[in-house]
């Protein structure tokens, strides 16, 4: 029974669990997203927040503390040179856990742990929602107040443009329609009186 223990060991050895969270935490701070057990990452989230946190004084004895944790010099450099200043406004919590499904094998829950201010689709996402928003609270009214007139004035020139350029065409058509009825109308009283001419010959 684990009865007021809040270390989960994860069936490990003490030795074992160090240098696994070791390697988790230095996988983390070099490729800044990692994709592990729920439980792993629940232990490596309280594992490498303290040290992140550390890393924004950037000093030797700070540095040697970390490599402590770490064992490993690239992710200490890492966590020093590109990671400390992103992070250094933020308060704590600069981990993120999203839950992927279940593994296949033995349906262990999987999940992804990454940084969060290295995560840059979600970063850009955010940005542009927030200035959507904000357009459209703001300029929703003004600008359709706008944009109604405007519309209104483009629509009448539109028609008179096409009234004004339908308005010759209409009257050369007119006249050309009179002429040919009138026509017509010449021609079928003189075919009629033919006719009528030739009826009263028999």
């Amino acid at each position: 029974m684990r009865h007021l223990n809040a270390i989960n060991s994860l069936g490990r050895k003490s030795a074992d669990r160090k240098a696994m969270m070791a390697n988790l935490a230095s996988s983390l701070i070099l490729h800044k997203r990692i994709s592990t057990t729920t439980a792993k990452a629940r232990a490596l989230r309280t594992y490498v927040e303290p040290l992140i946190t550390r890393s924004k004084d950037d000093s030797t004895h700070s540095r040697r503390v970390v490599f402590s944790y770490l064992g490993n010099k690239n992710a200490v450099a890492e966590l020093f040179r590109e990671v400390a200043p992103k992070i250094a406004s933020r308060p704590g919590g600069y981990t993120r856990i999203l839950k992927t499904g279940s593994r296949i094998g033995d349906a262990a829950e999987m999940c992804i742990i990454e940084l969060v201010d290295f995560n840059e689709n979600m970063l850009a996402a955010g940005e542009g929602t927030k200035t959507r928003a904000s357009r459209r609270r703001r300029g929703s009214r003004k600008k359709s107040a706008e944009v109604a007139p405007a519309a209104e004035t483009a629509v009448t020139e539109a028609a008179t443009e096409t009234i004004v350029a339908e308005a010759p065409a209409e009257a050369a058509a007119a006249t050309e329609t009179t002429a040919e009825v009138a026509a017509t109308e010449a021609e079928t009283p003189a075919e009629e009186t033919g006719a009528e001419t030739e009826d009263s010959k028999e």
